[in-house]
């Protein structure tokens, strides 16, 4: 599954093939079958797996006791600083797996389709939570949470598919210090962290 998982990150979904998982996992072909049916049963355990973990991880930096605007910019710090990392390994930015893969697939496997809704709703649910929650203390101007939680994601999304398709690393420099800005944080971001 981890083969799976890193292979589809840093290619796609549709480039990737079992031979090739196979070979990266050091298994036989053979192997496979005897595990999965398809390469789609394959994506969806090891998309499972991510969001278990992934899952965990968000919940504890979304945690209500954890200051609503330093919810985010962890968030997108943590993101940023994998995004980086795999960089460095790789040579590319790899985007985020979910935002690639549900476009790559979105008509292609319900399954996968309707895991990759759950997590992008959770995400967007997070980040609407931790606005709500700062404009309670003053700490962003507006009313409308929701909106402005819709549009930090798709800051996030959008931002993380454009560093991909430019692989431009000096895109995730400067994610919290923007995604404040955008929603007109009021806290510094030296005060948040």
């Amino acid at each position: 599954m981890d083969a799976a998982y890193e292979l589809i990150w840093e290619y796609s979904y549709g480039a990737v093939t079992i031979e090739a998982i196979c070979e990266k996992a050091g298994v036989k072909k053979g192997s496979f079958y005897y595990f999965f049916d398809s390469k789609s049963d394959l994506a969806m355990a090891a998309l499972n797996v991510w969001w278990e973990e992934r899952k965990a991880l968000a919940m504890e930096i979304f945690a209500p006791e954890v200051p609503p605007l330093e919810r985010i910019c962890r968030y997108l710090d943590y993101a940023a600083e994998k995004q980086l990392e795999a960089y460095k390994e790789t040579g590319q930015i790899l985007g985020c797996p979910i935002f690639t893969l549900g476009s790559e697939i979105c008509a292609q496997d319900e399954r996968i389709l309707g895991l990759v809704h759950e997590i992008l709703s959770t995400g967007a649910r997070l980040f609407e939570t931790a606005v709500r929650d700062a404009q309670a203390l003053g700490q962003i101007e507006g009313k409308d949470a929701a909106l402005k939680g819709r549009l930090l994601w798709a800051f996030y999304e959008g931002t993380l598919t454009r560093a991909r398709i430019d692989n431009n690393p000096d895109l995730l420099y400067n994610l919290s210090a923007d995604a404040m800005s955008m929603i007109g944080a009021r806290t510094p971001l030296a005060a948040i962290a």
